[in-house]
């Protein structure tokens, strides 16, 4: 029968020969690694190599060739002769005889094989620890591709067994194993590094007085309780890390490193990284492209792939009297639970279970809230600061006694006159955010935002040091399919791997960038048309409200149309988010991103130009347009030539940015933490409640762990984007609006407090086991966090320059006020502020269509001949009536000046404060040279130990050959 060619990597198929001639397919090769059968103790350098330490790789049979296609012949020959049939279900055990299901047998004397065999975390043998799992459907038309990748992992090593599904007999398990050897050779390709030898620390003399100091003050703590906030190591002795000094791992020189067993060196992670390193690197069909396990899951050969959770995260027995039954089970007891919510995260845990890449997501998030701590403690001294100089502000107090100021109806016909003393909780609420002490509040957070990312920086440096990160650099990487596909017939070389690729003519890239970003620019305009809804919303009901029936929301008009605008707002920008969601991702695709980097980078970046836009728009129109461009009574500026443009209330427009801030952080932080956490716990209920109908309520518990973890929900499909979107978001609502809302920090403190714990459960309880990645920083977020920190010193320099009342009150006391000309400024230099910031007009000097229904008889017993608005303005009987007057000039002049000085000197201050920062502490600089120095002895004097000792065993055996001899 004619046999089609299948090409394969070719690493280790020279080790694999002979087991491949002989490979039985009904079960996978017996694991002979176990913990019993083979003890390894090298824990020192220094120590002999065992004989059983190097594992020698078998020589292929003579006359075997390199080619690869002809290896993959001979691969298809001796599988044929065993004949599998499709998908290979000969591995496959059933579900209802599944050793893991039934009772451990009498030659399973251990309790750890029982134990792992009944938790399904090994294959049916209970020895081979399952390293990844793959699923798919025997429905699935994939199966040829399936049959050939699948023999070509058997042939790099891999170990497979299969197994149905108890709740469905379409789902088929591939559970995979790599045995020592595999994971030996991989780890030398991959450059793995691993510990050789216990850290010590060197201590200077100079650093003696310090140390015997420190040993005192150490004494003087025994006495004084422990710090809640950390775990105690005694009774979770799991949490600790011996730091060890580490290599990259070579076979030649495992003798070097720290081996207690062969089955624990390689943690679960790293077996997980060089399993899903070969199954990204294996051959599924002939063709040059046709390679790699994610290009099966984009074509629905295989349904999942994921590595296993390490058995339940509960446990009947005490934590703290029992232990932990594994490492999930632990981080959920000192992490995922809510009772340790005060607690720090245990980083160097969570890296071994989750990876690096997840690991810095928490440092940061966890360095973020930690530097919150300062931020919302001023932001909070800022609002106690107003609430206690409340009754001393000059302006509120005049503002609260203007009974007889009558001011202007603030929309067309329905809105009455009123009294500005009408307003006085008003302007008592606005003196809570906008007071003396918010210029510093700016200033401070434009410097803490500074602070937070320098600082940063060094926690990452120190963090990539302690995980070994710092000598890491990522691999070139694989070409995305789509890319393939669509350039396939151009290619050329590859100037790093000197391979042919695909090329994409620069004309052509050109021309998908312009039409992306017209694409970016149609949809921010498509924002704009929907603040300008909003806008015309504000403008319609605020005279609905005033002729709204009942008293309560007649009087208050413009809070309920700002209360009202402000929730329909929310509701727009949640739908929106959907829509720009499935744009981004359109328009990321038509730009065909070379690699993944590529497409998640160019993804990101438009997803949050649409959310930032989207989620800030209405906010930048409330800032800095509303009542702005109205104009004045008998001459307003109208919308369409129809709306009159909305106003300002007499208190200021700083309490409508105030309402519009609270309201979405809230709503937003809210609903981002119900669809977070509850969309998969209603998920897997759904899931539990099905189970439990069809096989009864305590099924479940008995499934091995690869169904469990089926049942759970994936992690999201662009991995770990939404968590860092929802804090990029929170963290420019906190800095850029920051000075009309110093509460900000203190909500934003208090969710990730929460967000924290709600991730942590999330990712231990909810969702299935993500693969364990590596990285050395943020990405992309990094410089995005930079611009925000940018943007949030002009927007708050146009807040309190243009929104607040700042600049015209320190115009007033120094200019106009009772102290003008003597060089200070207090409360008692306000008197009159109020009278001299509102404007004359007549009433008879009203347009017809603006013109109250009410001449104000009713409310003030007499027709009102004149009334009061907020601006700079001559009075009616003046020479020239209604024009700007000369405080008018000086305020405009003061405010453009206070935005150039405080940019200017904001600016200053956070490029000294980044230059004065290093971005590597000096201590660990130090570290790391003398790491780097006592590495390379180490390596030297082992080299030379073990080169002694081979002398030396040659000289006894001579010597004993020279004693034969009469």
């Amino acid at each position: 029968m004619a046999q089609q060619g299948v090409s394969f990597s070719a690493h280790g198929a020279e080790t694999h020969w002979n087991a491949l001639r002989s490979r039985s397919v009904l079960r996978p090769l017996a694991c002979p690694q176990s913990p019993s059968d083979m003890p390894i103790t090298m824990e020192e350098s220094s120590s002999g190599p065992p004989q059983s330490s190097r594992p020698q790789d078998k020589a292929p049979p003579t006359g075997v060739s390199a080619d690869v296609k002809d290896m993959s012949i001979l691969l298809e020959e001796t599988e044929s002769s065993g004949a599998p049939t499709k998908d290979d279900d000969s591995l496959l055990h059933p579900a209802t005889n599944s050793s893991v299901l039934d009772e451990p047998s009498s030659t399973d004397q251990p309790s750890e094989v029982g134990r792992s065999r009944s938790s399904g975390l090994c294959f049916s043998d209970g020895k081979c620890r399952i390293d990844y799992v793959l699923v798919y459907r025997k429905s699935s038309p994939q199966s040829e591709k399936r049959e050939v990748f699948e023999r070509n992992i058997r042939a790099e090593g891999l170990q497979m067994e299969k197994e149905s599904s108890i709740t469905s007999s379409d789902v088929i398990f591939v559970k995979l194993h790599a045995p020592w050897e595999v994971l030996c050779r991989y780890a030398e390709l991959m450059s793995v590094r691993m510990p050789f030898r216990r850290k010590f620390y060197y201590l200077h003399r100079r650093y003696r007085f310090m140390s015997r100091l420190e040993k005192k003050i150490c004494r003087f703590r025994g006495w004084l309780p422990r710090k809640p906030m950390k775990f105690d190591d005694d009774t979770l002795p799991d949490l600790e890390e011996h730091e060890s000094f580490t290599a990259p791992f070579s076979r030649q020189r495992i003798h070097h490193f720290i081996i207690h067993n062969k089955d624990t060196f390689f943690n679960n992670a790293t077996r997980t990284r060089i399993v899903h390193h070969i199954l990204q690197r294996v051959k599924y069909e002939e063709g040059k492209n046709k390679i790699g396990l994610n290009r099966l899951l984009s074509n629905n050969s295989y349904e999942a792939a994921f590595p296993l959770h390490e058995g339940s995260y509960r446990s009947r027995n005490s934590i703290r009297t029992h232990g932990p039954e594994n490492q999930r089970h632990l981080l959920y007891e000192c992490w995922a639970c809510w009772g340790v919510w005060y607690k720090y995260q245990p980083l160097d845990l969570i890296r071994r279970y989750f990876g690096e890449k997840i690991g810095l997501y928490f440092a940061w998030l966890g360095w973020y809230t930690g530097m919150l701590f300062p931020a919302a403690v001023v932001g909070l001294l800022v609002f106690l600061y107003g609430v206690f100089t409340l009754d001393y502000c000059q302006v509120s107090k005049e503002v609260c006694q203007a009974s007889d100021i009558i001011m202007c109806p603030l929309c067309d016909h329905y809105c009455p006159y009123m009294r500005l003393s009408d307003s006085c909780v008003y302007a008592k609420v606005t003196h809570l955010f906008d007071n003396g002490a918010t210029v510093f509040f700016a200033v401070f957070m434009a410097v803490w935002a500074t602070v937070f990312l320098e600082f940063w920086k060094r926690r990452r440096a120190v963090l990539g040091y302690d995980w070994d990160l710092i000598d890491w650099e990522e691999e070139e990487e694989d070409i995305r399919p789509q890319f393939e596909a669509k350039y396939s017939k151009k290619e050329r070389m590859n100037p790093i791997s000197g391979k042919p690729e695909p090329y994409q003519a620069f004309t052509d890239k050109c021309s998908r960038l312009i039409v992306s970003a017209s694409g970016i620019f149609f949809m921010i305009l498509v924002v704009i048309a929907a603040v300008f809804g909003i806008v015309i919303y504000r403008v319609v009901t605020v005279s609905t409200f005033a002729a709204f029936h009942w008293a309560l929301i007649r009087n208050n008009s413009q809070v309920a149309t700002t209360g009202t605008a402000v929730f329909i707002n929310f509701c727009i920008i949640m739908l929106l988010n959907v829509l720009y969601e499935k744009v981004a991702l359109f328009l990321t695709n038509l730009e065909q991103p070379r690699t993944e980097s590529e497409w998640e980078n160019s993804f990101t970046l438009k997803m949050f130009l649409f959310q930032f836009v989207n989620l800030n728009s209405s906010t930048f129109y409330i800032a800095f347009f509303l009542g702005r461009f109205t104009g004045r009574p008998g001459a307003y500026l109208r919308l369409i030539n129809r709306w009159k443009l909305e106003e300002c209330h007499p208190s200021g427009c700083l309490i409508d940015l105030f309402m519009q801030m609270g309201i979405i952080m809230v709503l937003k932080q809210t609903w981002n933490n119900f669809m977070e956490l509850g969309y998969p716990l209603i998920q897997n209920w759904w899931t539990r409640r099905r189970i439990r109908q069809e096989f009864g309520q305590k099924a479940q518990a008995s499934f091995p762990q690869w169904e469990k973890d089926y049942l759970l929900q994936p992690m999201n499909a662009y991995g770990l984007f939404d968590e860092y979107l929802k804090m990029i978001l929170q963290f420019g609502f906190t800095t850029i609006f920051v000075a009309a809302f110093p509460l900000a920090p203190l909500l934003a403190l208090l969710n990730n407090i929460i967000e924290i714990r709600l991730d942590a459960f999330k990712f231990v309880t909810q969702w299935r086991r993500p693969l364990p990645s590596q990285a050395k920083d943020i990405g992309i977020w990094y410089g995005i966090l930079e611009g925000i920190g940018v943007l949030s010193v002009i927007t708050n320099a146009f807040v309190i320059a243009i929104t607040s009342d700042f600049i015209p009150r320190l115009v007033y006391a120094y200019k106009y006020g009772p102290c003008a000309g003597l060089g200070h400024a207090g409360e008692r230099c306000m008197m009159g502020y109020v009278n001299a910031t509102l404007s004359v007009f007549r009433v008879m000097d009203f347009e017809s269509r603006s013109e109250p229904r009410t001449n104000g008889s009713d409310m003030f017993g007499e027709p009102v001949r004149y009334c009061r608005y907020r601006d700079y303005r001559e009075p009616p009987d003046s020479a020239d009536p209604y024009s700007y007057t000369l405080q008018f000039w000086h305020v405009l002049a003061a405010r453009l000046a206070f935005i150039i000085v405080f940019e200017h000197m904001v600016f200053t201050i956070k490029n000294l404060i980044a230059y004065l920062i290093p971005d590597l502490p000096k201590d660990l600089r130090d570290r790391m040279r003398r790491e780097k120095y006592l590495i390379q002895e180490m390596m030297y004097e082992a080299e030379l130990e073990r080169l002694q000792k081979e002398r030396n065993e040659k000289k006894k055996s001579d010597r004993a050959h020279h004693n034969e001899w009469p």
